[in-house]
């Protein structure tokens, strides 16, 4: 029987960048990996919100304000990152926006435009920012957050279910582009999860959705998927890339 590699479930010490880390899923996310002793960039609109969020993580988390909408915002960002820490070791691409909007709305045209740049555009500029460093990296991992509005659609909501589906095929896309060298591209599409994005939504209505619509009858918490990014950035995950992963509760399992 051939030896099988010790590959590290540690994710200590690594460099991560996490988008739209200022609350929700984000924040989830740059908790759970500086509790995993990861040192985190935590990015977001607000710089306050920001330092909220990098005082919870703690002595290693820093924050950055950063509207992802701007290419030369995430050029400079990202290189100070890199600087800042030493170089970078994983991306997570979490930041996002609302944009239901019907088709006939005066708006559409705007709304189109924000979610692709704030939700697509940005993906791609993010790791092309980043792969400069994470190429320096033995065990860089790249994260998108799409949605299972990537996988299936919504009425009223093609701006989000296209820059969603767009994330799901540019994830394929960058795996098999950067597989050579080794760098791992996975992409995670969150189902009804506990966010700012669903505040709106009254609790009854959430229950009800969630007693029709999904295996585990429930809505989802932000921490069960950050839990589910860790397991993907982790340097032992090294044979997973490519991967479009729901965590919805079996939102898309679920026939009726």
């Amino acid at each position: 029987m051939p030896d099988i590699p010790n590959r590290s479930r540690s994710i200590a010490g690594r460099v991560a960048i996490i988008t739209g880390a200022a609350s929700g899923m984000g924040a989830a996310t740059a908790r759970l990996f500086a509790a995993e002793g990861a040192r985190v960039a935590v990015t977001d609109l607000d710089q306050a919100a920001c330092e909220a969020v990098a005082a919870e993580c703690g002595e290693h988390a820093r924050a950055y304000a950063l509207d992802v909408s701007e290419k030369d915002a995430i050029a400079q960002v990202v290189a100070t990152i890199a600087e800042d820490f030493g170089g970078i070791d994983i991306l997570v691409n979490n930041a996002g926006v609302s944009s239901f909007c019907p088709l006939d709305d005066e708006a559409y045209e705007d709304v189109w435009h924000r979610a692709l740049a704030v939700m697509l555009t940005a993906h791609q500029r993010m790791v092309r920012a980043a792969l400069p460093h994470l190429r320096r990296s033995d065990a860089a991992r790249i994260v998108n957050i799409a949605s299972t509005e990537g996988l299936g659609a919504t009425p009223g909501d093609t701006p989000y279910v296209a820059a969603k589906t767009g994330v799901t095929g540019l994830t394929r896309g960058l795996a098999v582009d950067l597989g050579p060298e080794g760098i791992t591209v996975n992409c995670i599409c969150p189902g009804p999860i506990r966010t700012a994005m669903t505040d709106a939504v009254p609790d009854e209505h959430k229950v009800i959705f969630a007693k029709r619509r999904t295996a585990l009858r429930r809505y989802g918490d932000p921490e069960e998927v950050a839990h589910m990014t860790l397991s993907l950035v982790l340097p032992a995950a090294s044979y997973i890339t490519g991967a479009v992963i729901p965590v919805d509760g079996g939102l898309m399992a679920r026939n009726a």
